[in-house]
């Protein structure tokens, strides 16, 4: 069977689904092609149900660090109630209201497993053991995402380890848990099932966490692990894994020389892009690689205007929100190339996703909450900007004191003395996850500082660490 249509979008994640959707409103016909569910990876396994299990904790917290609701909570939470409302928001990775919008957006739907077969051409097989090819008259559009990677750990493969995905749909507390890896999943993940009454164990192969932040905000979250009761071991790594038979624990054997006992491992050391059995050979690409793109998410490495990807796979924001982003440029080139009008990259029009070279936003929900957008001080000066940091603890600020008492942040501009904008900052505290979209809009629209210095916050918010912030730079 062969059917044809305007676009053939393979993978059904948010980045997916926004493209599919777009293309539709443009006034073309789109295909989602799915293997798994509908709504992807963040929707049932990943950002979704591991925001519902941290915020239970985080709620807590707020609530005892104010006198007089303090007071008020004194009871643990209760895991069985915290597994419950997760599952509320992921229905157990039942996809049908989203299919139910596919359908209602007008985008055909095809589940099974996509491949490329040519230019223009997708095979999918399906459940049944029949192929369906899909046919292409303008696009296809892969975002497959990426999947995590194992480290190189005898046994690791032959204990049942988790990765993301069990780490977030887990339907029980584990008394002992050990935690490879020392990025957002694990310092996320070691915070919500500590919070849940896990004792933690993070094995970190570096020096500090979330290497590729500001260092304060390592720091801050190294601090705010160590309160919770979270032991980190830095640069200690785990080199053979075994799990008992009888008693179904893991002996963890590190390269310092200690054993640890715990009842589940979690690797989160990293992922790869789902592109191993995607039929990148017959387009004259190989297998397994990242899928290089310009700013109109069409894949650089291969002739014409017909393969596009978007979202993780293509490697440059690997976060769901850049990848709906992505999908809203990318529709948006295939619709202007479908009507025979050049999609042109750069100046931040509708079809260039050139925002993620500028501003990509990103959040982690650990206690304190972290959050950055644009360049860290060192990637701005590595890039030749001529560059002035300013820094302020969020705590001095009123609203800040009153929002909780024992609140502790700090707040980080870096600034471009050049153009006087600002091109990055890293927020941690309460509510810094909240706070950052402030950057991302004065990064984005390069405002100036001077003019910054008009946007007045309102008494008393935490959100007046702007004018502090000025203020330090000497407005």
């Amino acid at each position: 069977m062969e059917d044809t249509y305007d676009v053939v979008v393979v993978g059904g994640g948010p980045g997916g689904e926004v493209a599919a959707d777009r293309v539709v409103r443009s006034g073309l016909t789109a295909v989602v092609v799915e293997a798994e569910t509908v709504g992807g990876e963040c929707s049932y396994r990943a950002c979704v149900p591991s925001k519902a299990l941290l915020r239970p904790g985080a709620a807590r917290a707020a609530a005892r660090s104010v006198d007089g609701a303090r007071q008020a909570v004194a009871a643990a939470l209760d895991p069985a109630r915290v597994l419950a409302r997760r599952d509320r928001f992921t229905g157990r990775g039942d996809d049908t209201g989203q299919a139910d919008w596919l359908d209602g957006a007008g985008i055909a739907l095809v589940r099974g497993h996509g491949r490329l077969a040519g230019e223009r051409r997708v095979e999918v097989s399906r459940a049944d053991g029949t192929v369906r090819t899909l046919r292409a008259r303008r696009a296809v559009v892969v975002s497959t995402g990426t999947e995590p990677v194992l480290p190189p750990v005898e046994g690791l493969d032959g204990i049942g380890v988790w990765t993301s995905r069990q780490a977030t749909t887990a339907d029980a507390v584990p008394e002992r848990l050990v935690v490879i890896g020392g990025g957002v999943v694990a310092c996320e993940m070691a915070t919500a099932w500590r919070s849940l009454g896990s004792s933690v164990t993070l094995l970190v192969r570096d020096q500090a966490l979330l290497t590729g932040w500001e260092p304060c905000a390592g720091e801050e979250v190294t601090r705010g692990l160590g309160d919770l009761g979270v032991t980190i071991r830095f640069g200690v790594s785990a080199v053979r894994v075994a799990r008992d038979a009888d008693t179904r624990t893991v002996i963890v054997d590190t390269d310092d020389g200690t054993a640890l006992v715990c009842d589940e491992v979690l690797a989160a050391v990293g992922r790869r892009p789902r592109t191993g059995d995607l039929g990148l050979e017959t387009v004259g690409l190989p297998a397994g690689d990242w899928l290089p793109v310009d700013d109109t998410c069409r894949v650089t490495a291969v002739g014409g205007d017909w393969l596009y990807a978007v979202g993780d796979v293509n490697h440059r924001a690997p976060l769901t929100h850049m990848a709906k982003y992505q999908a809203r440029a990318c529709a948006a080139a295939i619709a202007e190339r479908a009507a025979g009008r050049p999609a042109r990259t750069g100046g931040l029009q509708p079809w260039s996703a050139e925002a993620e070279r500028v501003a990509v936003p990103q959040a982690v929900f650990t206690r304190p909450e972290v959050a950055s957008v644009g360049l860290t001080e060192r990637a701005a000066r590595e890039a030749g900007l001529a560059v002035r940091a300013v820094e302020y603890r969020i705590d001095d600020v009123a609203g800040a004191a009153l929002h909780a008492d024992d609140y502790r942040g700090l707040a980080k501009l870096v600034v471009d003395e050049t153009r006087g904008v600002v091109v990055g900052c890293t927020l941690t505290g309460p509510m810094a996850t909240e706070l950052i979209h402030t950057a991302t809009v004065a990064i984005v629209g390069e405002v100036p500082l001077e003019r910054l210095w008009h946007a007045v916050p309102a008494f008393p918010t935490v959100s007046e660490v702007w004018l502090r912030l000025l203020e330090a730079y000497g407005l």
